[in-house]
């Protein structure tokens, strides 16, 4: 602060993906306000703020208010520019790849139970459902694809970087970037559905479990994508 002004450090010029790159609480302002920083993250925020007709001077003075809290409080954002493809890889895998590979089953019981057992009373069920079956095959599907495919040839190319293999890894990178885009179309199918997962008047503790492990999940989600398409890939 300086004579009770708060210092300007992003602008609507800026895109939520550098944001949250720097500054990696911001993502939560931005699932808050519905702002794409993942799939659509590179785009400048004051196309967003028009497009949906968003309070763009509040959303820039809250954002950097709570940057200089964040930075005063002796936080620092991890450099991702600093570490090798392989370890962005591994983190990809060991934290995001399991996290859904434990979850997605799981929260599927749940998605399932309330559907059966309040469906009658809240017919959105149903379609919370088929669209949360949808996300968790795409999810797997894709996982497995980049572990399998994709990731061994970026390791690959790190070690002996060459034209024709790049150019290999950047045409598979196009097919995951549009099924991160299909992922995250579903997620915020989910989230509008729910009305931001608000619960019903009376809601069970179940009904609540669920709705808190589905904003979990797609907290990580936009976070893992946002670590491949707007950092990983973009090293290629």
């Amino acid at each position: 602060m300086q004579g009770g002004i708060t210092m300007t450090t992003f602008t609507a010029a800026s895109t939520p993906a550098d944001i949250v790159k720097l500054f990696p609480k911001a993502s939560d302002l931005f699932k808050e306000k519905q702002i794409d920083f993942c799939c659509g993250g590179d785009k400048p925020l004051q196309e967003t703020f028009q497009q949906q007709e968003l309070d763009g001077e509040a959303i820039l003075n809250e954002l950097n208010t709570t940057y200089e809290q964040w930075t005063a409080e002796g936080h620092v954002a991890k450099d991702w520019n600093e570490e090798s493809l392989t370890d962005i890889i591994d983190h990809i895998v060991h934290r995001h790849h399991a996290y859904l590979y434990r979850e997605l089953p799981v929260v599927q019981e749940y998605v399932t139970k309330i559907y059966r057992v309040h469906g009658m009373d809240h017919p959105h069920l149903k379609e919370l459902q088929r669209l949360y079956n949808e996300f968790r095959l795409e999810m797997e599907e894709h996982s497995l694809k980049e572990e399998r495919e994709v990731f061994p040839l970026i390791k690959q190319y790190e070690k002996n970087p060459n034209d024709a293999l790049l150019e290999e890894i950047r045409i598979a990178n196009g097919g995951l970037e549009d099924e991160h885009d299909v992922s995250g179309n579903l997620l915020k199918e989910m989230r509008k559905l729910t009305n931001g997962y608000e619960l019903p008047e009376g809601a069970c503790n179940t009904y609540s479990m669920t709705y808190e492990r589905l904003k979990e999940m797609e907290e990580e989600t936009f976070q893992h994508v946002h670590l491949e398409n707007n950092i990983l890939f973009k090293r290629l």
